[in-house]
């Protein structure tokens, strides 16, 4: 079978090219998340993904739910019975970046060179088309899961403080209920990632004071306060990178990512706004640099005053756990590669309160994800099945 005539055949052998046909089929399906709409996003939000893997999960026997998290948002739930009553959850997120900068129809799921390619393909649902492909293999074999899988497709990853993890994480706390492991899907090269850094945002509001623009001295000018204050951030972000004692993640970093304001060419700014992300590091408390940083913030505005706000409400400190843990071990010997740890975070912040063990793993590489052009490699869509094949099986 050529690339182009792969199709998505859930039944016999997951192939390669079967789950690549099956990727191609998600991929057709739009799931911007809202904060990254576009002109070019179609239908906006994760309703139709979640649909979609509700209808194929509960054709393969699942007990499956969709919980709404934000109107138009859900959460779906997917738990499959195994032999036996050990959990094994899987969550795949179901958004996507925006596509507005991409090449061609981001949705077109084109088969082609041994890859998939469009939006998602790689981050991150390559990983939902290789569990479907091997939990439908094992039924049309007549076998179960050892373990009970729960696949849980999950919304906001890509923007919007990790909700859907937050709402998994909080239906289990409701329950009274753990799992004890919790594969959290991402492009990792089918590397296991035991660790990576947590994170906060600071929203920032500058609030200056008008002036005619003959007339500076009568105002207070927001933007120059803005410009103060990442000149401040910058030095704090050479004082990070200039420590020398960090942990395994190493040194926490920090950077403005956004910044507007001003009214008109002839009026001094009396407002500016700014967007601060601080990467939380092993050994470090995102409540102390919550607090150093908004120290910082004032001091770099004045006499310019400040409106200082936790983007989300929410801070995390970072996702690590032992090298040698289970999970992390059996998917180094099922995959053939050495544990690591990653540069990006994952809905693995949301999960140390339920989860006994987490890993970061999936196919593909995150050089990809975000892309103008975006695509998985076959050949890591199979390397991935192989895996999830021996993890279900053990």
């Amino acid at each position: 079978m050529s690339d182009g005539e792969a199709t998505g055949t859930m039944n016999g052998t997951a192939t390669g090219h079967s789950i690549a046909g099956l990727l191609s089929e998600i991929v057709r399906i739009p799931s911007v998340n809202p904060l990254h709409h576009g002109p070019r996003s179609g239908t906006v939000a994760e309703a139709d993904m979640a649909d979609w893997v509700a209808e194929r999960a509960a054709a393969l026997g699942a007990e499956v739910e969709l919980h709404e998290i934000e109107p138009g948002r859900p959460n779906v739930y997917a738990r499959f019975a195994g032999r036996t009553e050990r959990m094994l959850a899987v969550d795949v997120h179901l958004d996507t970046v925006g596509v507005e900068h991409m090449e061609g129809d981001p949705f077109e799921g084109r088969i082609s060179e041994g890859r998939v390619w469009g939006r998602g393909s790689v981050d991150t649902k390559a990983t939902m088309a290789v569990v479907l492909a091997v939990l439908a293999e094992m039924a049309a074999a007549g076998q179960q899961p050892m373990c009970t899988v729960e696949l849980v497709g999950t919304i906001s990853e890509e923007g919007g403080g990790l909700a859907g993890a937050g709402a998994y994480r909080d239906r289990l706390l409701e329950r009274n209920e753990r799992r004890e492991q919790i594969v959290v899907a991402e492009p990792t090269m089918c590397v296991p990632v035991y660790g990576h850094k947590g994170g906060l945002g600071l929203e920032v509001e500058v609030e200056g004071r008008a002036a005619h623009s003959s007339k500076p001295h009568l105002g207070i000018n927001a933007l120059s306060a803005g410009a103060r204050i990442i000149a401040a951030i910058d030095a704090e972000q050479e004082r990070l990178a200039s420590q020398r004692d960090v942990g395994v993640l190493g040194a926490g970093t920090v950077s403005v990512n956004e910044m507007g304001g001003g009214r008109a060419r002839n009026i001094i700014p009396d407002q500016c706004e700014l967007y601060i992300g601080r990467r939380i590091a092993d050994g470090e408390d995102y409540q102390e640099e919550l607090a150093r940083l908004t120290d910082l913030v004032r001091a770099a505005a004045l006499p310019a005053r400040v409106k200082v706000e936790l983007a989300n409400g929410l801070g995390e400190n970072a996702f690590f756990q032992a090298p040698g843990s289970d999970l992390v071990t059996a998917l180094a010997e099922m995959s053939g590669h050495s544990p690591a740890v990653a540069d990006f975070g994952t809905n693995a912040l949301r999960y140390g309160e339920v989860a006994d063990q987490i890993v970061v793993f999936g196919p593909g590489s995150i050089d990809q994800a975000h892309q103008a052009i975006e695509w998985v490699e076959i050949a890591e869509l199979e390397r991935a099945a192989n895996v999830y094949r021996q993890l279900l099986a053990r």
